[in-house]
């Protein structure tokens, strides 16, 4: 049977669901997502290769293994696309930049070895921001394939530096994708989009076979439909990794069939939907209405006296002039597409060792501080962002004067903790606007147990663009 136009935007789980039912073929459902990359793809820059012949091949195996009744679990036959800083082998890995654009690797990357034993199917390596957008970008035309363009509306922002998984999860294009975050490369383009997507505790997931960014900020991350999919994708790829020593063995299960049904203690970040647009802080306020059903909300603020956003930018502007210090000292940096990136990471260059120690140092403490208060909580609740997605056409400065998020980004990225955004309303221009939650270190079940509940009881995750 055909795959029905609908399927673009079913869950994983539905997806699996008819697929078990004999509906429709992995071959099929693999061809199905194949011409959507094609055609759609494209006037979304979302896409930077389509192996389809890896693809059907993968796909084939997949409806032999459940033809004979080896069920590898709940991806087993779904397609997905992964962003383009993970390594495949006989595909260019492009890192979002033109000067790698022909670029291979040798070797898989553990998330795409974890995500092919569990029978999915790799379709499509996905566009983000040139270099994971370290390099200083201002502007959406950071990549050598354009600008992340918004399913939404194609005048605005996807978000990075994960813009294809993005645009391609909010578009239809995939079921799923891996996107990174460093700091909100998979929070922004989820909430701009209105796809649910989930940054792991630093550690959960191995990054071999990823670019590196930055060593001790950088996590991979699943962006889907729903927080049930996040979950299901998680599973498939958290575990330790000998090839990765910042990998933690810790044994991860979704759903934690030991985790009972409960009422939730959750806490508003104070102040957090202040300095945000009008209708970012409505939908805030609608959802706290809705968490309430089955959660006791309180507020919370952060510790004070840490440098929330300080520390994390000296970490991460200091390692990434570490990872890429040949690149940038060659002069090979000129080569990239965004105009600010070609001298905005010069100044990373003559940080003081000290800076960087000191950072490293007080690191401990916000963890120690952040760790005490999530404690108290299974999550701590914020927009997402304070601003819709933003228009391609002007200065982003511009678009943001006036509204700011709040300081949880930082402290999050910096201490390694996990988050999820999720879609919980329209902004301005109809644009998607996100609910994020925060939780403690190793407690993605407890985040994701919330943001399915919500979900249960919402239906803005079911919401899709006329692409």
């Amino acid at each position: 049977m055909p795959v029905p136009k609908e399927a673009a935007f079913w869950s994983v789980a539905k997806l699996g669901k008819q697929l078990r039912a004999g509906d429709f073929t992995s071959v099929a459902l693999t061809e199905f997502f194949i011409e959507r990359l094609k055609t759609i793809g494209d006037k979304l820059n979302a896409v930077v290769t389509v192996p389809e012949e890896l693809a059907l091949k993968q796909a084939k195996l997949a409806d032999e293994g459940l033809a004979g009744g080896k069920d590898r679990g709940p991806l087993h036959g779904i397609p997905y696309g992964a962003k383009d800083l993970l390594a495949t082998i006989g595909i260019k890995t492009t890192w979002g930049a033109a000067p790698f654009k022909d670029q291979l690797i040798d070797v898989d990357a553990t998330v795409i070895t974890r995500l092919r034993d569990a029978g999915a199917v790799l379709v499509t390596k996905l566009a983000m921001v040139e270099l994971a957008g370290g390099f200083g970008y201002r502007q959406a035309n950071a990549s050598f394939t354009g600008p992340g363009l918004n399913p939404w509306n194609s005048n605005h922002w996807s978000g990075g530096s994960s813009s294809g998984p993005g645009s391609a999860v909010g578009g239809g294009l995939v079921p799923f994708a891996i996107g990174s975050e460093t700091w909100g490369s998979i929070m922004t383009p989820a909430a701009f989009c209105g796809i649910s997507g989930l940054r792991p505790t630093y550690g959960r997931v191995s990054r071999y076979g990823a670019m590196a960014l930055s060593w001790t900020m950088d996590k991979l991350g699943p962006m889907c439909r729903t927080a049930d999919d996040c979950g299901l994708v998680l599973n498939a790829i958290a575990g330790a990794d000998p090839n990765d020593a910042s990998c933690v063995d810790r044994p991860y299960q979704y759903p934690d069939k030991h985790d009972k049904p409960c009422r939730f203690k959750v806490a508003v970040l104070k102040g957090s939907a202040d300095k945000v647009q009008p209708e970012v802080k409505a939908n805030f306020e609608k959802s706290l209405e809705i968490l309430k059903e089955f959660c006791e909300v309180g507020e919370t603020e952060l510790p004070e006296g840490l440098p929330y956003n300080s520390a994390p930018s000296i970490i991460l502007s200091s390692e990434l002039a570490a990872a890429f210090d040949d690149f940038i000292s060659s002069g090979d940096v000129w080569e990239l597409t965004a105009e600010d990136d070609h001298w905005g990471a010069l100044p990373c260059m003559v940080i003081p060792a000290k800076d960087y120690i000191n950072a490293t140092r007080v690191r401990v403490h916000i963890q120690m501080a952040m760790d005490k208060l999530l404690a108290q909580y299974d999550a701590i609740l914020t927009p997402t962002l304070a601003t819709v997605s933003y228009p391609n056409d002007q200065p982003w400065r511009e678009y943001r004067r006036g509204f700011s998020n709040s300081d949880i980004g930082g402290a999050g990225n910096v201490t390694g903790i996990p988050a999820i955004s999720i879609p919980n309303g329209f902004g301005e221009n109809h644009l998607p606007t996100g609910l994020q939650l925060v939780g403690r270190a190793f407690d993605e079940n407890r985040i994701l147990a919330i943001a399915k509940r919500y979900q249960e009881l919402t239906d803005w995750h079911e919401e899709t663009p006329e692409v």
